[in-house]
């Protein structure tokens, strides 16, 4: 990632995690319209950050977005139903889809250009994930929303994140949580826990800290990819973070 300014975005190409419970807000399932509406115009706010790259053009910070399905299907939970994990991972991953149109339309409605690449084909809704495809759609400025996971079963939306991430290069991945950040234990279980502002991928690894599942967090160690942990129901965080300031925890090589 290129050395930023005083006044640059600390980070000039992102990966925001959200999960699909984030879309229900109270709700126990489907969507709120409400906190759809806040996510979209906070991810305006962000596009819209520009700085000056070293060839002396403007160029706006670029946002993909990894988003889970678990306020409309949840794939782990299927085996409750009679179905194997392998169709209630599809199931789970065609929910996605549908929370990725969702998205894409209320950004739309905020005048931001948007894309949906799936992992799954179905072209009548998404294009297909290519990497050099999404690269190009972040280029011209366009919001890249991944859907369907990996595409493949037995893997979470949490990796899927991290392997798109990896893939576009981007500088950091974003985990948007309930919490505001990395605590040594659960702050809603126990008061006396402690909010850790950075600490290492190895670490997050070795104590079991539920920031991603472990395939995740272990391909962005490998790939000295930050994650940043924050609270999304805070106003303006996700630009706070890309401009650089301390917000939540940061896992780290």
């Amino acid at each position: 990632m290129p050395e930023a300014g005083p006044a640059d975005p600390a980070y000039r190409r992102i990966v925001l995690k959200l999960s699909g419970e984030a879309l229900a807000g109270t709700r126990e399932f489907g969507i709120d319209p409400d906190v759809l509406k806040r996510i979209a115009s906070e991810l305006k706010d962000v596009v819209e950050v520009t700085y000056v790259a070293e060839d002396g053009e403007p160029r706006h910070v670029q946002v993909a977005v990894v988003i889970g399905g678990g306020n409309i299907f949840r794939g782990m939970s299927a085996g409750a139903m009679g179905i194997d994990r392998a169709t209630g991972d599809y199931m789970g991953m065609l929910a996605t889809v549908m929370n990725a149109l969702a998205l894409q339309n209320a950004l739309e409605r905020e005048g931001v250009h948007t894309r949906v690449l799936s992992a799954i084909e179905m072209r009548v809704v998404a294009e297909p994930f290519i990497p050099r495809r999404a690269i190009r759609h972040l280029e011209k400025g366009r919001v890249v929303i991944f859907a369907a996971g990996t595409g493949h079963p037995f893997f979470t939306t949490d990796t899927a994140g991290a392997l798109r991430a990896v893939e576009i290069g981007a500088d950091c991945i974003m985990k948007a949580t309930n919490v505001d950040g990395v605590y040594d234990a659960d702050p809603r279980r126990n008061p006396s826990a402690k909010r850790l502002t950075r600490i290492s991928h190895l670490d997050a690894l070795s104590h079991r800290l539920q920031i991603m599942d472990t395939t995740a967090i272990s391909l962005c160690m490998d790939n000295r990819l930050p994650i940043v942990v924050f609270d999304l129901a805070g106003a303006g965080n996700i630009k706070r973070i890309v401009m650089g300031e301390p917000v939540g925890s940061i896992v780290t090589s």
